[in-house]
């Protein structure tokens, strides 16, 4: 083990973690020969095989679970280390990192901005990924802070809402449903359907209140993010529900249904696993946010208004 790296051991544990080096050379921003190579070299340093292929799976080997479990006190140490550093500089040095939901890329970047002209010697880490990828990176304890609209019920977490997280029912601009007021749910369950993937937070939401209604839709297409969704509505193939939030930018190209039932009231949450100590970046950042929300709903408020009066009649 004397000629293994810190680098190497990184890569080796994205590896092992996603069982996968497709996966960990996208976490990486790296080539997967790059993660091959570095894991061959690794390999080599243990003397031991640290990986066994059965089929298409990827497996630890003995060995490997031994040094997975090895490479997470190390990051764990460095991470209390780079935290208690970060703490004697205060707040003119150090690393924010965050991991989002798909749908916060709307507006966490805006928020951003200001806290970096704020404290311009932070480096930002931003992961934009969805539901299933937060709770396994949260479960790894990857980043700082993760903004998400369902917290998880499987695992002990601190929480605190901060912003409104309405989901509504898009439809394209001409739709005929567009002028109408008070629409009956159920005939939703007449319209082509564009549903979000498996393991979407909105998908499950929107599920959740067609099993309460007794609501069937369906569902022509599946898709795996907001902005191919949107361009399908555009395009006349169906109508979606969606956070009101994917609004903020192209307004104008979308009739938003007055629907019983709707807007699905959520919330967005900033969370961490509990027991989690905040670095003082971190901590800055959960207290910025706070405020500074409540600026942008009030910056936002008269944009969604003009969108939704001609809409609903």
């Amino acid at each position: 083990m004397k000629q293994a790296t810190l680098h190497q051991l990184k890569v080796f544990e994205a590896a092992a973690r996603h069982s996968s080096f497709t996966r960990a050379a996208e976490e990486l921003f790296l080539t997967q020969p790059t993660v091959s190579m570095q894991i061959k070299q690794l390999t080599k340093s243990v003397g031991l095989p640290l990986f066994e292929q059965v089929g298409k799976r990827l497996y630890l080997t003995e060995a490997g679970r031994e040094l997975f479990a090895t490479c997470r006190q190390i990051f764990d140490n460095i991470a209390q280390y780079e935290m208690k550093v970060a703490d004697l500089k205060g707040l003119k040095q150090g690393q924010l990192r965050l991991a989002v939901i798909t749908t916060a890329k709307y507006f966490i970047p805006r928020l951003l901005g200001p806290f970096c002209k704020l404290y311009p010697g932070i480096d930002i880490s931003l992961q934009v990924t969805n539901h299933e990828q937060i709770l396994e990176r949260m479960s790894s304890n990857l980043d700082d802070l993760y903004i998400m609209s369902q917290i998880p019920d499987n695992m002990d977490v601190t929480c605190k809402p901060f912003l409104e997280n309405p989901l509504i029912v898009f439809a394209p601009i001409n739709h005929p449903l567009s002028k109408e007021k008070n629409i009956p749910i159920q005939r939703l369950s007449n319209e082509p359907f564009i549903m979000r993937e498996p393991g979407s937070g909105t998908r499950r939401a929107v599920q959740s209140l067609f099993e309460e209604q007794g609501v069937t839709v369906k569902v022509k297409l599946e898709l795996g993010s907001n902005e191919a969704i949107k361009q399908a509505i555009v395009g006349g193939l169906g109508i979606s529900v969606l956070s009101r939030h994917t609004l903020l930018l192209d307004a104008s190209e979308f009739s938003i249904l007055d629907v019983q039932h709707f807007p699905i009231e959520r919330n967005w949450y900033m969370v961490y696993p509990s027991g989690k100590q905040l670095s003082i970046v971190a901590r800055a950042y959960y207290e910025y946010l706070l405020a500074a929300a409540k600026n942008f709903v009030g910056q936002n408020t008269d944009t969604a208004s003009s969108t939704l009066e001609p809409t609903h009649g």
